[in-house]
């Protein structure tokens, strides 16, 4: 068996564009490439290295504690590392997400925010504090 080269988070936007200008242009995530068919669009954006983190119920519970205060998360939330998690906050919400909580100093010593952004993502902006 041949094991995964790579991990894609496929999601639709109903505002393709504002979405593609959020993670394209504010969060900073280079384009590898662009389709165009039927009349739709796919644009596939760099993120880094990819992780599948699972989790249980119980755990995602403790970090939306511990980013939040309390429990706000779907089964799916996306997680970032960025430079600058207080920066990048600023920025993010400037260009229309919806802060559900400041940079925090998590007990691993990252500084994590939650924001509620474009395309329905609940992200995680984290950096090393």
């Amino acid at each position: 068996m041949s094991g995964v080269h790579e991990l894609r988070l496929v999601v639709t936007a109903e505002d393709y564009d504002a979405a593609l200008r959020f993670y394209r242009d504010v969060l900073g995530m280079p384009e590898r490439a662009a389709y165009e068919a039927e009349g739709g669009h796919v644009t596939i954006l760099e993120a880094g290295v990819a992780t599948l983190e699972i989790t249980d119920p119980r755990h995602a519970a403790y970090i939306d504690e511990v980013e939040v205060g309390r429990r706000v998360a779907g089964h799916i939330r996306v997680a970032l590392k960025v430079d600058d998690s207080a920066a990048a906050t600023i920025d993010a919400t400037l260009a229309g997400a919806a802060l559900i909580a400041p940079p925090t100093l998590t007990p691993w010593g990252d500084r994590n925010a939650r924001l509620d952004a474009p395309a329905g993502l609940q992200l995680t902006l984290f950096s090393e504090a």
